[in-house]
């Protein structure tokens, strides 16, 4: 896809500052988005939400079943949506809760919540994460995704994903993945890149592989706070 960035500019910033990331962005494949330049957001936020929770095959046979409901190879419309009902949508193979995540989404889409595509590209990366997390089901996770993978936006950093949080662990050589509060903290120094650097975490996630992965132990928990000793029901700490 068309950058809306310099990426020459950004992975020399980055390599500039970060030392163990530009040893990165020197031993492995040149950063690249792949995106369907056809899908708006939309058909995006519908395919998110049929792939949720589920395997990526069994998704990809369900949402096949639901754009084929449309009879143009494309998914339903908002319009369409709305009209088809949830026995036909479960048939599909659509959860309960997926189908009035879908419907909300159709909803909000007509009444312009939801923007299109040449509306997106003008509103900010924080006005797209408001207007989008309203939708029954979305994610500030799956907004992340849609700025990055569609957007192209260049300073996105999804803190909690699981694999930029190992793939910071394996490139800095730590044995523990950072809590989301730690990546954002660390993560300032990437700035007005961080989407390059995040998809640079992705890759070494890969590179490093499942056993490089299994040493890596969860965050640390946060301290709870004691509990006061006149407090009621103090025994569990709550």
């Amino acid at each position: 896809m068309s950058l809306p960035f310099d990426l020459a500019e950004a992975t020399r910033h980055l390599a500039s500052i970060d030392p163990k990331l530009a040893e990165l962005i020197a031993n492995t494949v040149p950063f690249q988005l792949h995106s369907d330049q056809l899908d708006s957001p939309y058909e995006v936020l519908l395919k998110a939400i049929a792939y949720q929770f589920i395997s990526g095959k069994a998704a990809a046979t369900i949402f096949g079943r639901v754009k084929a409901l449309s009879n143009n190879g494309r998914a339903p419309s908002p319009e369409q949506m709305l009209k088809l009902r949830k026995s036909v949508l479960r048939k599909a193979g659509l959860s309960g809760a997926k189908i009035l995540a879908m419907k909300d989404l159709a909803r909000k889409t007509i009444e312009g919540i939801v923007p299109t595509l040449e509306q997106a590209e003008k509103h900010s990366d924080e006005e797209l994460v408001k207007r989008l997390v309203s939708v029954r089901g979305i994610g500030a996770w799956t907004v992340e995704m849609f700025l990055i993978f569609r957007l192209g936006r260049p300073d996105v950093l999804p803190v909690h994903d699981l694999g930029v949080r190992k793939g910071w662990s394996i490139t800095y050589g730590k044995k523990q993945m950072p809590t989301p509060k730690e990546l954002l903290a660390f993560g300032e120094r990437w700035r007005p890149y961080r989407t390059v650097a995040s998809w640079y975490m992705w890759r070494a996630c890969q590179r490093g592989g499942n056993a490089a992965m299994r040493k890596i132990r969860p965050a640390k928990p946060r301290k709870a706070k004691r509990a006061s000793a006149k407090a009621p029901n103090s025994r569990s700490g709550r």
